[in-house]
């Protein structure tokens, strides 16, 4: 235990957001630097629970407490090593995850939890800076190939656990560059893309292979693939996003999320100098709540939006848990982001019924109704019918599974009754060889599943190329409810 009464003693504290008309002039992550002796200041209200709940909150079991008293005591380069330990990757997590393993944490039964996410962050960080990330090379080789089709944070886990276990491991991608929804799905607000690039530089020096702008199924036929690898992991993500067949759907305007977020992520690669789907000077209107609506958010707010909206059709949550979540799962409560913080409008209990045509098939507004929950689901409230201005209305009610069409087809593999890629204990679909992670199999669903999966899918890979069990397995996919 780093400081005995550091959980009495010391409050909770996080970085600081940078004034948001700042912040809206760039790109960039938006939280100024948090000094170091502030950090081992919050690492040092960890209590180090007899039974540490933040293990099970955590889907890759990180050793929080082990690395919260190393910094505590100052010992950055041991910390480093037990992050790494169980988490390939605690850049994209310490940016990225929501922390459940804070809301698990003991200390928030009755105060604010431990600062984790941003103690794991500050590790990651120093180390790269410190020279301390260097490539795991293996030491022999299986003389096994392995096919990885997706480059997700699922796919660059199973990835660099495969090729350190001596396999020789291609990365398929079908974008032109490496990354997945971390790459063109997350904004560099969010995460500037320097952290993914050195990452990926590291797994090169590994001896990585990553092949880009290759379809497979397509460009890769499925009997080549086959045929020219030993294992084949599946770690394409949830692609199928959820529509909303209201009437107007088809009226220019109307866009899902994940065709308006790339452009940002292309222009900051020096790809365009303005993106082909605007928001500015628009009345933007975005349909879900969640993350990826906060993405829209933030980016719209960017481009120089004239106003921008986001609508949830659940009620608005409450602002502290309640008793139907109790500690220590995730609470489902208010919650503001960066995004929210920086301006636009959130309207809860609502529902759209019809995407108003200006006349020349644009869109210029949205009909809405709210709406309460019935013994058919919701139900609208008759009398509260109104219209709100939109130029450009983004989707963003999340995904349903995997792209079946194409390579899920072709492979024959079997589907769960949600409509992901079945698998055993050990990964495997009904395919022998073809192994499956992330929210391919999952189900949409946090970056720490999809690192934790690939992770686990890995373990089984090995397994079964060598019959050994040298890798680790973090989760099996039926000891915890889906996330």
């Amino acid at each position: 235990m780093g400081d005995p009464k550091g959980f009495m003693t010391t409050a909770r504290e996080t970085p600081t957001r940078r004034p948001v008309d700042l912040r809206l002039m760039d790109w960039r992550e938006v939280y100024e630097d948090f000094p170091r002796d502030h950090v081992e200041k919050q690492a040092g209200r960890c209590m180090n629970c007899g039974i540490p709940f933040c293990h099970q909150g955590c889907p890759l079991g990180n050793l929080i407490p082990e690395w919260n008293d190393l910094v505590y005591r100052h010992d950055w380069r041991e910390a480093i090593e037990r992050l790494h330990a169980t988490n390939n990757f605690p850049e994209f997590t310490g940016t990225l995850c929501p922390a459940p393993c804070e809301a698990a944490c003991v200390l928030a039964i009755n105060n604010d939890a431990v600062t984790i996410k941003q103690v794991e962050i500050e590790i990651i960080d120093r180390a790269w800076d410190e020279g301390w990330v260097t490539p795991v090379v293996a030491q022999t080789k299986t003389g096994k190939k392995v096919a990885v089709v997706g480059s997700g944070p699922a796919g660059l886990a199973a990835a660099q656990q495969l090729t350190r276990a001596g396999h020789d491991v291609v990365v398929f991608e079908r974008a032109d560059r490496i990354g997945g929804l971390l790459r063109y799905g997350i904004p560099e607000f969010k995460m500037e893309k320097s952290r993914l690039d050195r990452r990926l530089e590291q797994m090169v020096a590994e001896g990585t292979h990553f092949r880009a702008s290759v379809d497979v199924g397509v460009d890769v036929t499925v009997e080549q693939l086959r045929s020219d690898y030993d294992a084949v992991v599946l770690a394409g993500g949830a692609t199928a996003w959820r529509d909303l067949p209201a009437e107007g759907r088809d009226l220019k305007g109307v866009y899902q999320a994940m065709e308006f977020l790339p452009w940002a992520n292309r222009v900051q690669e020096g790809d365009l100098e303005e993106p082909p789907i605007s928001a500015k000077d628009k009345h933007v209107v975005i349909i879900g709540g969640g993350d990826t609506g906060a993405d829209c958010l933030g980016t719209s707010h960017r481009h120089g939006a004239a106003s921008v909206t986001q609508l949830e059709i659940m009620p608005t949550p409450p602002e502290h848990r309640t008793e139907g979540m109790p500690w220590p799962t995730y609470p489902m409560v208010y919650r503001v982001s960066s995004a929210h913080e920086e301006g636009g409008e959130r309207l809860f209990s609502v529902n759209t019924t019809a995407f108003v045509d200006d006349g020349t098939g644009q869109v210029k507004a949205l009909r809405l109704v709210e709406v309460k929950r019935g013994d058919n689901g919701f139900e609208a409230v008759e009398g509260t019918e109104q219209e709100i201005p939109a130029d450009l209305v983004l989707l963003a009610m999340g995904f349903v599974g995997p792209q079946q069409e194409g390579l899920v087809a072709e492979l024959g593999v079997e589907l769960d009754p949600r409509g992901n890629v079945a698998r055993d204990q050990d990964y495997m679909s009904s395919v022998e060889g073809v192994f499956v992670a992330g929210d391919m199999g999952r189900g949409q669903s946090l970056i720490v599943w999809a690192i934790s999966e690939g992770r686990s899918a890995a373990a089984g890979v090995d397994k079964f190329l060598t019959g050994r069990e040298v890798l680790p397995r973090p989760i099996n996919p039926t000891d915890r409810q889906i996330a």
